[in-house]
């Protein structure tokens, strides 16, 4: 196992609420985005847009748990610590821990199917990303 990937986010003004800390709806959208970061990072580049242009595998979202822990506030970097924790059949489960100045802010199960981006149709995960995947899973 090598060293865990860690996506940062640059958390600004314009992501945050009345209350001056992170909006909630951002929180997920900052780990997509991490989750993203994970799949560029392992694939030569290649994230969800490349996926399903150029290999035609999409990865359609079945399920998301996030637990709130601490707020996030523009005043440091959130880092966004993401591994693939579960590889089913046909789905792929992530799990991101998003942190700053060393304190849990959130963490999350962010559950996807892979599907054959031109039809829609759900399908076995492809064998070159099984391989790139399987060594990476780490329990949570």
């Amino acid at each position: 196992m090598g060293t865990a990937f860690v996506h940062p986010i640059n958390v600004t003004w314009g992501d945050c609420d009345p209350a001056r800390i992170a909006y909630t709806a951002r929180l997920p959208a900052f780990a997509l985005e991490a989750i993203n970061g994970w799949w560029e990072a392992h694939l030569e580049g290649d994230g969800w847009y490349q996926m399903e242009l150029d290999r035609n595998v999409g990865t359609p979202f079945v399920g998301l748990e996030m637990t709130f822990l601490s707020p996030v506030t523009p005043r440091h970097p959130l880092l966004c610590e993401t591994f693939p924790a579960h590889l089913g059949t046909k789905s792929i489960t992530f799990v991101v821990k998003g942190r700053q100045d060393g304190t849990l802010c959130f963490e999350g199960r962010f559950t996807s199917v892979f599907t054959l981006a031109d039809q829609f149709k759900s399908q076995p995960a492809p064998a070159d990303l099984r391989a790139i995947i399987t060594p990476l899973i780490r329990a949570e």
